[in-house]
Formats: structure tokens, sequence, C-alpha cells
């Protein structure tokens, strides 16, 4: 009987995952494809072309903090593509900023430029039938990695493939990277959608990119196309075509532009307008930050190893340089779990004399309370060896601005970077935790520059000033012992908390069966 009741209970799941779903068809027809080689053609391309000449084998950046000014360097660069667009992103949300984007590399596919759509499959849902449009366009291609079987509307749906292929869909693609013309590339910690750029009515996040030119813009293409061509990766056609596909595409490009027109009239579009510096990303002069940097991603076959294979991925060379810190290592994290290892690893370096700095979110600022779960047992260690620990305020007023349909109503933190000695840094998608160690693929660009380093080393200065961030400390009891405060400054007077500050009772309660699990591996 107990077999008979497992069989119905399969048999249900298996009705409940294929209802209403398009299947996956693995023999759909996928035709391999390269970076194309960059021109001098265009005064975009010339202009990076000068400023690359000068420095011969440095790579220039431009830092984005700015989330207005990191989407309208999309935007510009799109706007100024003439023979190539490769954009990869573990997010692309069907939303205000997600459909501008969208609707800019329709306009410039429509220019005969050429469009590679590189998404992991985990997060999309309603973003499927603006897929499947661009994929019509001849000039546009859309691939998911490593896709669920059906194209699941259902979350219940979702939930049981998860739950009979947990080994291969727990493994995803977090890389960013958005490449035009061979020339050009935005790398760093930010995806596509409202919550990235400021735009989003609730919660928004706190995030760094980097716009380069030069010797590490081949690098990014060059690993861009392992991952398009990898077995993982898999066009959106092959969840089946639809009946009509230019009549849905012809449809889209009437709804994206209608929506453009829209987000171009919000007040959003004015401030993005206003904060734009001039020549962030096209064919205007500007200054660069210089120096030389290397393109790190791991490889996409690390989400089918069977065991961690080091050489597939990029922890050990971001190590290294870690490793070579004389003074001062400051990482920055949303979703930092270091485990026992990393826990000695930053204690070892205090132990020799390195000023070691963390920043990460406040269980009242993260969206992802399991995480912060994780990271709390740490925390006491990390604190007693000499490690100092900052926790984002989740309103911090100097971030806090108008958004293009209300007022945001907190501040996450999404930037991940390392800062060593204030001359190299670490921008990328990478968190300091085993997810991002051992389950997901991860990019950045690790670069030898002083001047770069300054600037995102005052960034985490002023991320974990006192009026933005709580400090952590142990503090001697009345009984003995010690016990974790929360140190921060508000209208000029320090405030100091007991308890996680700012956190619902029941986001604490939350927390607290969350760390009573054996999940830091799956965080």
């Amino acid at each position: 009987m107990a077999i008979l009741r497992w069989r119905k209970l399969f048999a249900a799941l298996v009705v409940v995952v294929c209802f209403g779903c398009a299947p996956l068809h693995r023999d759909a027809a996928k035709l391999p494809s390269s970076a194309l080689p960059p021109k001098s053609d265009t005064p975009a391309a010339r202009y990076v072309q000068s400023e690359v000449s000068v420095h011969q084998s440095e790579s220039g950046f431009r830092l984005l903090t700015n989330a207005t000014n990191a989407l309208m360097s999309r935007i510009a660069l799109a706007d100024h593509a003439a023979h190539s667009i490769d954009l990869q992103y573990f997010i692309f949300q069907n939303d205000a900023t997600g459909r501008l984007v969208a609707q800019r590399l329709l306009a410039a596919a429509d220019r005969g430029v050429r469009v590679r759509m590189l998404l992991d499959d985990f997060g999309l849902d309603r973003e499927y039938d603006l897929l499947d449009a661009l994929d019509a366009h001849a000039n546009i291609e859309v691939r998911v990695f490593n896709p669920f079987r059906t194209r699941a509307k259902l979350l219940p749906a979702k939930v049981v493939q998860l739950v009979l292929e947990w080994r291969r869909l727990n493994r995803r693609m977090h890389n960013k990277s958005f490449i035009v013309d061979g020339t050009t590339a935005v790398i760093g910690g930010r995806n596509i959608g409202d919550a990235y750029f400021d735009a989003a009515d609730t919660s928004n996040f706190r995030d760094l990119d980097v716009i380069a030119i030069g010797p590490v813009v081949p690098e990014a293409s060059r690993s861009f196309d392992e991952y398009w061509n990898s077995d993982a990766a898999v066009p959106v056609a092959a969840f089946g075509k639809k009946r009509d596909p230019q009549r849905d595409l012809n449809r889209e490009r009437d709804a994206l532009a209608h929506d453009a027109r829209a987000f171009a009239q919000s007040d959003y579009a004015q401030a993005a307008i206003d904060d734009f510096p001039n020549g962030p990303s096209a064919d205007r002069a500007g200054s660069w930050f210089w120096g030389s940097a290397v393109l790190v991603a791991d490889q996409p076959e690390k989400v089918q190893a069977e065991r961690d294979e080091p050489a597939l991925r990029i922890g050990p060379k971001l190590k290294q340089v870690v490793d070579g810190a004389q003074h001062e290592v400051l990482l920055t994290s949303p979703y930092f779990v270091p485990g026992k290892t990393g826990t000695q690893y930053l204690s070892s370096l205090v132990q020799r004399g390195v000023t070691t700095k963390v920043l990460t979110n406040s269980l009242a600022a993260t969206d992802e309370p399991p995480a912060h779960a994780g990271y709390s047992h740490y925390r006491r260690d990390l604190l007693g060896a000499g490690v100092l620990l900052y926790e984002l305020l989740p309103l911090p007023g100097s971030v806090q601005a108008p958004t293009a349909y209300g007022t945001s109503s907190g501040v996450s933190l999404h930037a991940k970077s390392v800062v060593v000695d204030r001359r190299y840094v670490f921008i990328g998608s990478m968190n300091m935790d085993q997810r991002s160690k051992l389950l997901n693929t991860e990019m950045g660009v690790i670069v030898d520059s002083p001047s770069l380093a300054k600037a995102v080393g005052d960034f985490f200065d002023r991320a974990t000033a006192p009026t933005s961030a709580y400090r952590l400390e142990l503090k001697d009891g009345s009984h003995g012992g010690t016990h974790l405060v929360w140190v921060m400054q508000e209208n000029g007077a320090t405030r100091t908390f007991e308890h996680e500050p700012g956190a619902s009772a029941q986001r604490r309660l939350e927390t607290l069966v969350l760390r009573m699990l054996p999940i830091d591996g799956l965080l």
C-alpha cells in the first residue's frame, strides 16, 4: 500500500509539472557563434581606440556607483552599438527598466546590430513572452542557461522539478556582463531590473559596476562565447515557437515603444539624465581609471562538476591577491557566509597585521534572511579575532531618492568587491559565501590600479560610515561573558542596540529557526 501511495503521489507531481507547461526540446537547433571582431568604423570605437592606444596593455575603467548612471550607461552603449551586443545576466526582469533595455536592444537589432542574450533560467517567468518575441527578430537570439525541463508557469511546477533534479537545478549562472561592439563592457554586480537601478517602489539595491575598455574586453567576450556555446546554454526556441512569432514581435515592439515613452516622461528619467555624466560610455572624452587587469570567470562546466574542482572557479585567483595583502583588506558582500575555513583565513590576516573590514547587510536590510542566518554563526569568532564587521542600515538617507513610480522604502546591499592595500581591486558578481564558491558560476575583474582601488575604497568608507551602517562590537556582560552590540549614529548622537536593530520580531524568529538548520552549504 505504501508503494502504491508513492506511485500516486509521483503521478500527481508529474501532472502538476506538465500541466500548462511548454516542454524543453533538447534536440532543438543550436548553431555555435563567436564574438564579432571589433572595428574602428564608428566615433565610439575610434574614441575607445585612441584612449587605449595611449595606455598600451592597460585597461580603462569607470566606476558606476550611481544606479541611474548605471542604467543610462547601458542605454547609451546600446544606442551607440553598430555591430554587436552580447549580454549575460542572472536576472533580466520584465519591468520598467528591463523593458527599457529590451526596447533599446530591439532598436539596435533594427539597425542591423547582432544581439545575443544569455540569461539564467531560474528567475524567468513572465519574461518568456518578451524573450520569445525578441528571439523572433532576425538579429536577436536568446538562450537560457541550465533550464528547467518545462516552462513552468506555476510555482508548484518549478518546486516539483527542483525536487526531482535538485543537484542540477540548484546550480545557477550568476555572471553579469554587457558587451558592445567588442570594445566596451559593463561588468559588476547589477542585474537588469527596477531594484538594481533605484526604480523600485519597495527596496532598492546599492550596487557596483565598472565600464571597461582595453584588453580586458576581449577576455570578457571569450568568456561569453564559452557560456554561449556550452551544453548548458539552450535556445529559448527549444521550448517551442509560437504560431505567429512575427505578429508577437510586432505587438511587443509597439508595447515596448509605448512603455519607453512613458518611462521617458517620468521623474526618474529626468533624474537619470541629470545624473548622467558627460561621456561615460560613448564617444565623448572623460576620465578613466587605468591599470593592468584580468577578467576572471568560472568555467561553465562548474554547474556539471561532480565535486569541487578549483580549476573551474575564480576563488583561488582572488585568494592569491588577498594573500599578498600587507596593510588592509576591504570586503563587500551582501551575502557573507565565510564558513569555518573563511573565518580562520580572515582571522589569519588580522594576526599578521592586516586591517580586515567586512561590509554586509544587516538583518533589517537583507533580502535573504537564510544568508544572514548563516553569517550570524561566525560574527563572534570574527570579532574576537579582530575582524571589523559593518552591517548596512536599511534606510541610509544618503541613497534614498524618488523612483519612477514612488519612493523606495529601503536599501539593501548588493555590491561585491574586494580592495587590497588600496591598490588591487576586484569587482564582480561573486558573493563571499559557499553558493558563489561551489554552486553558482561567477565572474569579475581584478585590477591593479591605485586610483580605481581608492574610488572603491571611498565607496566602502561612505557605506560603513556610522550614519550608513552599524558597527558590530563585543561587549562584556555584567555577569561575565560577552554579547553582540550594534553601534551607529543618528542626528549626531551615538546609539547602541543589544538585539538585531530594525528587524521585526517575525524576521528575528525566522532567522533564529534558520540558524538551527544545516544549510550553510546552500547559502
